[in-house]
């Protein structure tokens, strides 16, 4: 058995942030619960509206709540009538002065959350464990990801016996700390039982030098070293 690593948590602070963006040692625990009620609220409120993350604020007294979603209009609602009907629900349960933002998510096919939600509700439809996942692959890398990763796990197929299958297309650099890599879990609840969908998926490099810059680094590189060996002929 190997030790694995949230490819999420090795990388916070480096190129990822926290979803809780707040500190206080004294309230922490009921803080934390707190963040938990408020994010399951409303990922069950919005089952149909595609809501990848959610972000928690509390500078000072306030709280902010932005909320990430690939269909932004179902969460505001008709004459944004949606919003304020849920900062209110939030400032009932929290106590606290709510602010609501909706960030709509351009890409959904490379959130990885997204593509594993919409993975599981294939497989709630009866649709055939491998079909989705070469399907899901398919449109991904034609999105822009350099990689994907695809395991479910479970009663596949309806058989008896639990089983891991994955399927995985391009690069996947887990140990690379600038490796850009989304990871999302979701479980479909079918007759036969609970699978559950785990999707990675390389999105970019950051701090990769481009080829420019290679090469101006080269001619740097050449110009000392013809510096120095003027020198020495003088």
């Amino acid at each position: 058995m190997g030790n694995k690593v949230h490819p999420k948590s090795l990388r916070l602070g480096y190129i990822k942030e926290w979803e809780s963006k707040w500190f206080n040692l004294r309230d922490m625990p009921d803080l934390i619960e707190e963040d938990h009620r408020i994010r399951a609220y409303l990922k069950n409120k919005f089952k149909l509206a595609s809501v990848a993350r959610i972000v928690i604020e509390r500078p000072g007294k306030y709280l902010r709540v932005n909320i990430y979603t690939s269909r932004p209009g179902i969460v505001i609602g008709k004459g944004g009538q949606g919003i304020e009907s849920l900062r209110k629900e939030i400032e009932a349960m929290t106590t606290k002065k709510t602010f609501v933002n909706v960030m709509e998510i351009k890409n959904p096919e490379v959130d990885a959350q997204l593509v594993a939600e919409g993975i599981a509700f294939q497989l709630e439809r009866q649709i055939a464990f491998r079909r989705a996942m070469k399907k899901t692959i398919e449109k991904t890398m034609a999105s822009g990801a350099q990689g994907i990763k695809v395991m479910v796990s479970g009663r596949l197929g309806g058989t008896e016996i639990a089983r891991t299958e994955w399927l995985k297309e391009g690069r996947i650099p887990l140990q690379t700390f600038r490796a850009d890599i989304d990871y999302g879990f979701a479980e479909a609840r079918t007759t036969m039982g609970q699978i559950g969908i785990k999707v990675w998926i390389f999105k970019k490099e950051l701090f990769k030098k481009t080829t420019k810059e290679l090469l101006e680094e080269v001619k740097l590189v050449d110009a000392s070293i013809l510096s120095e060996q003027v020198e020495e002929v003088k």
